[in-house]
């Protein structure tokens, strides 16, 4: 099996825990608990910063000596409605407690001391593409919200039969403005569970070309490369992403094959 896709380690507790070394890069790390109610997880941030994601569920979160009290809105993540996030610096320490069962997820970057642990609000649905292009977006942490020193964090809800993360793209050069170095992860999930995926993730001169089918719960690493992905009709996609690299701006440039797709549909 690839290298780049990573299936969850089990049902319960921490099943995903992907770390700049395991994963053979430098910046991104991305972890994920599924807790039943009554469980707790807690993590020092170390030299990164964290945003955490309530994917799914409630629970009781804090950030060393702050209390966030109970969040989380959505029991089923195709719910669609925005998530409930914590921002961590380096440094600290999170912690939480489930409420009810919860999927949450860890993401994590180097950390600059730049902000302060808080909530993350302003969180709206932005719809992006056309017609089979379609895609609906979370922009939890994006550059356009000074709200993390690295990480580049959102959700993308994908209908059934369409495609995302299209025309292929690909940020893996720090030549900004042009582009940037930002490596990627991929949390998919589906709906109805079952289902299943595609995702590519290759370069111009073939030197990386995988074709990965995805299962719900798997993660998939985007090194370098175009990366995107679909949904067969019947299955509705969602998908975490996160980012970093050396600067937190998000330049990328189209597959010259296929950039005539996105000039059209602008």
């Amino acid at each position: 099996m690839t290298q780049l896709l990573r299936k969850p380690t089990g049902t319960t507790g921490k099943v995903h825990d992907i770390t700049p070394t395991s994963a053979g890069w430098g910046y991104v790390g991305f972890g994920l608990y599924r807790l039943v109610p009554g469980e707790t997880a807690a993590e020092p941030t170390g030299d990164t910063e964290v945003i955490l994601v309530l994917v799914e569920g409630r629970a009781e979160i804090g950030v060393g000596d702050k209390s966030f009290g109970e969040l989380g809105q959505r029991m089923n993540v195709f719910e669609g409605t925005p998530p409930h996030c914590v921002y961590a610096p380096n440094g600290a320490t999170w912690s939480a407690r489930a409420t009810t069962p919860c999927t949450l997820a860890v993401c994590t970057a180097p950390g600059k001391g730049g902000h302060e642990a808080r909530v993350l609000t302003g969180i709206e649905k932005v719809t992006r593409g056309k017609g089979a292009n379609t895609r609906y977006i979370h922009p939890i942490a994006m550059e356009d919200s000074d709200v993390a020193d690295s990480l580049l964090v959102t959700e993308v809800f994908t209908p059934q039969g369409n495609w995302s993360s299209y025309p292929p793209h690909r940020h893996d050069e720090d030549r900004y403005p042009e582009m940037t170095y930002l490596e990627e992860t991929y949390y998919h999930r589906l709906n109805p569970a079952q289902g299943f995926g595609i995702q590519r993730v290759f370069t111009e001169d073939g030197t990386l070309d995988e074709t990965m089918a995805v299962s719900d719960g798997d993660v998939v690493l985007v090194p370098r490369g175009h990366h995107p992905c679909g949904t067969p009709y019947g299955y509705e996609m969602y998908y975490l992403n996160v980012m970093a690299g050396p600067i937190r701006k998000w330049r990328f440039q189209n597959h010259p094959d296929h950039d005539w797709i996105f000039q059209r549909d602008k």
